[in-house]
């Protein structure tokens, strides 16, 4: 800007009036074009001047009342499983807290769909519990409240639950979980019993829970587990109702994995077994089954037990004159009702022939002591083309009927 020279007291008036505007224009120029002033805080005409500053104030959370609708207030002998229910307006911005007499957090998983905080596992018998149900904070009278309920007092009637399989075992390939129960689990508690049952494998497989008796549940993957499996099962049964009164004693959990795949495959056609592992043909062994007065099971089957040395002994069981008592070795049990895969040197010179046993799986000693040194519990074992099939029940039998047969055994 150029500025004219003039005089007297109207002059100097416009001439201050001129320069004031040029330093005004100029703090305008460094406000708007200058970031080196980390203190100037731009002011917008009618706003707020940054967080906490005056203007418009800054959008609250909206008001959510909230309540617990199960268990009731102040509720007594409520059940250890019991679930908690609440309701709320704001399902994504609602809190629940449990704790016990002594201040203890209760662990557990809260739905917010469902509106349910499920705990971890069965509170403790006799125990008061607090509940507290947190809404969208608004300071509001209703965005919070609190209710408490006693469980029930530990019951008389407990079941005991156990697993057939521990921590730390490796197992074959056709090995199913084993979970029995103390007395008989009435069919429409069946249900509830099996949600509570929960099986990982590492890699994941499908699978079902099987009930083989009102006592035994099973457990096996739509087909055999992959070798070296990593499985976690989960049994959370403590406090849960199983009819007339009676409620599980006791959660328990089991770790353990599957070895190598190790199948025996027995064909009474060619009087062999054909022994793969890891899918590859490793042995052919000549056998002798059952002869036609006591024939062999067709069926797939388990190593369920084994014995180095043991005695058959049947004098008690068949009719006089016909029961026998041997010493045996290498004895592998596959049936409750006395099948085994052993050694048995007097048919040596008929096995890959002749059927002469009382129905087991007949091999030679040396072949036998073989068998045995690489078996594990739960190895199948697959008899084919005799003249008897194998009926479901008499031995670990969850490979011997189909997958859609076998889901059918679930309670689910």
């Amino acid at each position: 800007m150029r500025l004219r020279n003039v005089t007297g007291s109207a002059g100097r008036r416009q001439w201050r009036t001129a320069a004031a505007a040029l330093v005004a224009a100029g703090v305008l120029l460094s406000a708007g074009c200058s970031g080196d002033d980390k203190s100037a805080t731009p002011t917008w005409q009618g706003g707020s001047a940054g967080p906490g500053g005056e203007g418009q104030p800054s959008p609250q959370p909206t008001q959510s009342t909230v309540s617990v609708t199960s268990p009731a207030a102040n509720a007594t002998g409520v059940k250890a499983i019991a679930e908690i229910k609440y309701e709320t307006e704001d399902p994504g911005n609602t809190s629940v807290e449990v704790k016990d007499a002594d201040g203890n957090e209760v662990k557990g998983t809260l739905d917010k769909d469902e509106k349910v905080f499920r705990p971890a596992k069965a509170l403790g018998w006799g125990k008061t519990y607090t509940v507290t149900v947190n809404g969208t904070p608004s300071g509001d009278k209703g965005g919070s409240t609190t209710s408490s309920f006693t469980v029930m007092k530990k019951p008389s009637k407990l079941v005991r639950v156990s697993s057939f399989l521990g921590d730390g075992q490796v197992v074959g390939v056709g090995m199913p979980m084993i979970v029995r129960f103390g007395r008989s689990i009435p069919q429409k508690y069946r249900a509830d019993v099996e949600r509570r049952m929960v099986v990982t494998a590492t890699p994941a497989q499908e699978g079902t829970w099987h009930w083989t008796s009102p006592t035994e549940v099973h457990y096996r993957p739509k087909t055999y587990w992959k070798p070296y499996t990593k499985i976690f099962y989960k049994v959370q049964l403590a406090g849960v109702p199983m009819g007339d009164g009676w409620y599980g004693r006791s959660d328990l959990t089991v770790d353990l994995k599957t070895g190598r795949s190790f199948v025996m495959s027995v064909d009474n056609k060619t009087k062999h077994m054909t022994v793969t592992q890891d899918g590859k043909k490793v042995k052919s062994i000549p056998v002798s089954l059952g002869k036609k007065s006591t024939p062999s099971w067709s069926g797939t089957m388990l190593i369920m037990e084994k014995k180095r040395h043991t005695v058959f002994d049947t004098m008690d069981e068949l009719p006089e004159g016909e029961g026998y008592r041997t010493e045996i070795d290498y004895a592998q049990r596959i049936t409750w009702s006395g099948s085994f895969v052993h050694s048995a040197k007097w048919s040596e010179g008929v096995q890959g022939r002749v059927n002469v046993s009382h129905g087991c799986v007949n091999v030679s000693e040396a072949n036998a002591k073989w068998l045995f040194d690489r078996t594990m519990m739960g190895d199948p074992v697959i008899v084919k083309n005799t003249e008897v099939k194998l009926k479901n029940g008499n031995g670990w039998t969850d490979w011997n009927m189909s997958w859609d047969d076998y889901k059918k055994g679930s309670a689910l």
